[in-house]
């Protein structure tokens, strides 16, 4: 009797401990399904829907027409309930249409200086030729400036719009404008009517002939062959070393030494998977991997397999797993007993610092230190590429990827392009079209053109995860089931920012001050993205601030961080191989090339093939 009546009484309590919920749960369970909202995935949608959103996607270069939609109602139905805000507009309206009469008048006569109306922004390079400074190419350009002024001011601050709704308005209007911008046009543009006046117009015939081979370029099994100056493994990825270890994910390349005598600490690089991992070894003049072997280092590198559809259920924990783990235990039995030098770039960054926390929860870390070069581990602050990353914008690039497996390489340029649209759109436009231009090709620039794919699970962990839920700054991204935090780094970091990232704002790597329990120290760089972490020593215009800011210290915002920061000019990459050193424990011989006992002979040499996968 005993026996029968214990379950009902644990079961009465668990009702009164859960209440109404708990007999949900109870009848749910009974049923064998789970009650509503709880264990269940998220729903993945219809494959017809999901097929129609594809082909959608192929017409609006992967943007989301309902988020679109969604934006401008959300600024315009706000708009159109402050009157107020209204008469405002209209007013700045008459006033800058007053204000370009007054410089039209002053133009007129015979002291006229140009820019008196307005003037572009320092980093506006559209209107930098002198032509521009002569009527009536200059009153064009002022003109349209107002008209974009105006425009800004518009989508901007009108109460009670979402803030990335107003961002995405304000985005959009201005990829319209940039588009109609009088630079943009053979007949309103000073500088390619000179052009045609001084080649009698073959500058257009040049121009027809490059958009011709651009556009065969596009057409599939249309690809017109040039002669390419830069290749890999010929001027391109060209430091010597072997293929220690190969899944189906990476390679693992080992490079050979050339020094008699070796930091007794290996140096492990994680590059991102969203580039070919030869960004840190261009040509041998502009290769950090190359300063690091001639500096006396040991260095291994992941080489990313470029996925195909076959890999479309990869998740971002196979990225961990297969690269960053697979490659710490390979190195570690190469260099046995020695801790790790970690250098992860972009995306390899993120990603090396959730195994950093990871193997830092399960007290095996065995790295030295860690280095993050231009990447993000909290995502609110992440610049323009946010405004793709909303649900509805995140729904519908999985859907397009669901259909084909990855996420296009071109699909992927087209947005990075698209967030300086002038720099690396339009006056690629005016320059090869109109003033019929080809630019010389450059180790960087032949690096661009080799894109990478991404696997459908993964990206999309990526986004959602990372970027549309932020997880990992939040502690509720899982490792094998478990969440991590950052936090339990205590390793010392390295962090590189770029004053001009648009992908990885230096302001939101600088976050890692106050997510990581570290001693941190971090650089900001001039450039870009990518040309500001290439910045070998010896090549002009490069210049840095850098500050070490001890774990246990007050926290300095980014802001003040300006302001306290030494400048010097020169290259960062100094500084890292003198931070480095004060953290090895000496020198000795070279290890061995791959696991002892192993032939040499037998393994393959580098750059290896993963990195030619097209």
């Amino acid at each position: 009797m005993n026996q029968g009546t214990a379950p009902h009484s644990v079961n009465a309590a668990r009702l009164t401990t859960l209440g109404p919920a708990g007999e949900q749960a109870r009848r749910a369970e009974a049923c064998g399904s789970k009650p509503f909202g709880q264990g269940h995935e998220r729903f993945e949608g219809h494959p017809a829907d999901r097929a129609f959103h594809a082909l959608i996607g192929r017409l609006t270069a992967g943007l989301s027409p309902a988020a679109l939609t969604l934006a401008y109602f959300d600024w315009f139905i706000h708009l159109a309930s402050a009157p107020e805000r209204q008469l405002e507009m209209s007013a700045d309206a008459l006033r800058s249409m007053s204000h370009f009469m007054d410089c039209v008048t002053y133009q007129i006569s015979a002291d006229a200086s140009p820019w008196n109306c307005i003037k572009p922004q320092p980093q506006d390079r559209r209107f930098a030729n002198q032509g521009w400074e002569l009527p009536p190419f200059n009153l064009m350009a002022q003109g349209f400036l107002l008209a974009q002024q105006w425009w800004h001011n518009a989508t901007t601050g009108v109460q009670g719009v979402s803030h990335q709704n107003a961002a995405i308005v304000e985005f959009s209007v201005r990829q319209m404008l940039d588009m109609l911008a009088p630079s943009n046009f053979a007949i309103s543009n000073p500088e390619v009517i000179e052009r045609a006046f001084h080649s009698r117009g073959e500058n257009f015939v040049t121009g027809l002939r490059n958009w011709a081979s651009d556009c065969a370029a596009l057409v599939p099994g249309g690809e017109v062959k040039r002669a390419r100056e830069f290749e890999v493994g010929r001027n391109l990825a060209m430091s010597p070393g072997k293929i220690v270890y190969r899944n189906e994910l990476i390679e693992l390349i080992q490079y050979s030494p050339s020094t008699e005598n070796v930091r007794q600490e290996p140096i492990l690089i994680v590059p991102a998977w969203i580039m070919k991992y030869y960004i840190l070894d261009l040509s041998p003049r502009n290769s950090l991997v190359k300063y690091l072997i001639d500096s006396g280092f040991t260095v291994f590198m992941i080489s990313w397999k470029n996925p195909t559809a076959e890999d479309r259920d990869r998740s971002f924990e196979d990225y961990r797993r297969e690269g960053v783990e697979a490659a710490v235990i390979k190195v570690q039995e190469i260099v046995p007993d020695r801790d790790i030098h970690a250098m992860g770039y972009c995306l390899g960054g993120t990603l090396l610092s959730i195994a950093a926390a990871a193997m830092a929860k399960s007290g095996s870390s065995g790295l030295k230190s860690i280095t993050l070069l231009a990447a993000q581990t909290d995502f609110t602050d992440a610049g323009e590429l946010t405004l793709f990353i909303n649900e509805s914008q995140v729904a519908f690039l999985e859907d397009m990827m669901w259909k084909r497996g990855v996420l296009d390489a071109g699909q992927m340029a087209g947005t990075f392009r698209i967030l300086r649209s002038n720099d690396l759109v339009w006056s690629r436009v005016v320059r090869e079209y109109l003033m019929g231009e080809r630019a010389s090709e450059s180790d960087l620039m032949a690096w661009n053109a080799d894109s990478t794919r991404m696997p459908y699970r993964m990206h999309s962990d990526y986004l959602r995860k990372l970027f549309l839920d932020n997880d990992l700054a939040e502690g509720r991204y899982l490792v094998d089931g478990k969440p991590i935090v950052l936090s339990d780094i205590q390793t010392p970091m390295f962090i590189v920012g770029t004053v001009r990232d648009h992908v990885a704002p230096w302001k939101s790597t600088y976050k890692m001050h106050f997510l990581a329990h570290s001693d941190i120290t971090y650089v900001l760089t001039s450039g870009g993205h990518n040309a500001g972490i290439l910045s070998p020593p010896g090549e002009q215009g490069h210049s840095y601030q850098i500050l070490e800011t001890s774990a246990n210290a007050p926290y300095i915002g980014p802001d003040d961080w300006l302001q306290v920061a030494p400048a010097f000019e020169g290259s960062w990459w100094i500084e890292w191989k003198k931070w480095l050193d004060a953290r090895s424990d000496g020198l000795c011989a070279p290890p061995p090339i791959g696991a002892h006992g192993i032939d040499t002979q037998q393994l393959p040499d580098a750059p290896g093939s993963y990195v030619h996968l097209t």
